[in-house]
């Protein structure tokens, strides 16, 4: 894919910043020294971050020289770095690895997940959200559109860039791992002014690589055209014209035993 659109990202930053700090408050580490906070985006989860531990070293970690450029801008004390998560070098310690809305990009969850623990020192934790959207109505629109005769060749393979997996599969692999282990789901109701809206929502994001799939701007708003279509068939306006998004997180820590 090509590289990120900050300010699309940012246009609902309210809503994909109450995560990281659901998140954080959760996590039970008093005085944690070092974190990392992996596919850091723009910034706006290691902010949760600082405020929950202001004393700490946290390193805000992405792929994208775009959205590190933005969360470096936003604040600029911090420390910021441009490299693959995927690849974090386990033989580096840290008190917290905390994820929010990033492990879906990348691949492998079987062999990654105890890489990210692997990365903690005795007592830290691994803490991470992750958005179900392909349990969600919007998802399914996606896929119908895309797999349809008139775009399936375009999209063939964009579906197989997320990676999804239910609470049992990460329980499975943190459990025989973890000296104690929490997860739970969350739904979030956005209420956003119009169906558009459902599409600005993911146009950074989940609907992304179907559009960069799709080289022609006339054949990519046709695209986003049928997709919305179909959502629309799925979120109804309520009377005053709004739309309901309800959108489902899951979240796990991961403690591991010691210090």
């Amino acid at each position: 894919m090509g590289d990120w659109d900050p300010a699309s990202y940012l246009r609902f930053e309210a809503e994909r910043t109450r995560p990281s700090f659901d998140l954080a408050s959760r996590i039970e580490l008093a005085e944690p020294r070092e974190l990392i906070d992996l596919g850091c985006g723009p910034g706006n989860s290691t902010r949760a971050l600082r405020e929950r531990w202001p004393r700490a070293r946290i390193l805000g970690l992405d792929s994208s020289r775009a959205m590190i450029d933005e969360a470096r801008r936003g604040f600029p004390e911090g420390e910021w770095i441009v490299a693959d998560a995927a690849a974090l070098d386990e033989r580096e310690a840290y008190d917290l690895v905390f994820s929010n809305a990033a492990l879906q990009w990348m691949p492998d969850h079987e062999a990654l997940i105890p890489r990210l623990f692997s990365a903690l020192r005795g007592g830290g934790a691994l803490a991470a959200q992750i958005p179900l959207f392909t349990a969600m109505p919007l998802c399914a629109a996606i896929d119908s559109v895309a797999r349809s005769p008139r775009w399936r060749a375009a999209t063939a393979g964009c579906a197989s860039l997320f990676t999804y997996h239910d609470a049992g599969f990460y329980y499975d692999l943190l459990a025989p791992l973890a000296s104690r282990l929490e997860l739970w789901e969350t739904w979030y109701w956005h209420v956003l002014p119009s169906h558009r809206a459902l599409l600005d929502f993911i146009r950074s994001t989940g609907l992304k690589p179907y559009l960069e799939a799709i080289p022609e701007a006339e054949a990519r708003a046709k695209f986003e055209g049928e997709v919305l279509a179909e959502s629309a068939k799925a979120y109804p306006a309520r009377a005053d014209g709004h739309v309901l998004f309800p959108f489902d997180r899951l979240f796990f820590v991961a403690y591991r035993l010691g210090r």
